[in-house]
């Protein structure tokens, strides 16, 4: 096995039910994570804080909790005329997803959800 490496990164170090940890800092909200920050997020309604990163990132990994739910139309719309693609799952798939893009060095970023339990 070879170890993952990250560079200057925000990768997920691990979930569960009702928190989040990035860089060893437990998070209890939902979270915008890109490659350069981690800030809380307002949730579905919250279209603007995901907005900020147009221009910046190709793709946002949508975590939805421990299920898929769709995202508001007008969430999706919204980033996506701004040239964000949306990519919905579950908040353990999107972090794993994640993770693994940032690897590779691609402009993605992750708007997350807690898993409730």
């Amino acid at each position: 096995m070879q170890e993952i490496t990250y560079a200057e990164a925000q990768p997920i170090d691990g979930y569960g039910p009702g928190f989040f940890r990035i860089m060893d800092r437990l998070f209890h909200e939902p979270l915008l994570v890109s490659p350069w920050s981690v800030r809380g997020w307002g949730g579905l309604t919250d279209t603007a804080t995901p907005l900020t990163l147009a221009g910046r990132i190709d793709v946002l990994f949508l975590g939805t909790g421990g299920d898929i739910a769709h995202a508001p139309r007008t969430f999706r719309a919204a980033l996506e005329t701004a040239g964000i693609g949306v990519e919905v799952m579950s908040s353990p798939a999107a972090c794993r997803t994640y993770n693994l893009l940032l690897t590779e060095g691609r402009l993605v970023a992750l708007a997350l959800l807690p898993v409730e339990g």
